[in-house]
């Protein structure tokens, strides 16, 4: 091989070798970051992942205000709501007025459980 293949093969390998380099770096001090970013705000991400846990709970797709505010102490109210949204929570009014939240990964399973309520409900009346 001549001295100008040799020449842009060592060019292509140092290049790749100082990308690789440089990739893992990066994602070595993003990683860092996201770690004292969680620890400086911790109580929110804390909330956030309490919520999350109790409005994934197997049993029960939807959680009264109340009941998550009594969880969840410490937080105003508006504060709690801003926690429930970026949880990945929606807010829901029942018929009687009470604000109830459920994941919206969930609606999925909320309308079946919806529907097969119906179907029970129909086979009562028959």
């Amino acid at each position: 091989m001549d001295a100008a293949l040799w020449s842009s093969l060592s060019a292509l390998l140092g290049a790749a070798v100082g990308g690789g380099i440089s990739y893992l770096l990066n994602r070595q001090q993003f990683r860092h970051q996201m770690r004292v970013l969680q620890e400086q705000n911790k109580a929110e991400f804390m909330a956030e992942t309490t919520a999350r846990h109790f409005l994934g709970h197997k049993g029960f797709t939807d959680r009264s205000f109340e009941t998550l505010r009594r969880a969840l102490g410490g937080f105003t109210d508006d504060e709690l709501r801003k926690i429930l949204v970026r949880a990945g929570a929606i807010r829901v009014y029942r018929e009687d007025g009470s604000e109830w939240w459920r994941l919206l990964s969930r609606m999925e399973e909320y309308i079946e459980r919806k529907q097969l309520d119906q179907i029970a409900r129909e086979i009562e009346t028959s």
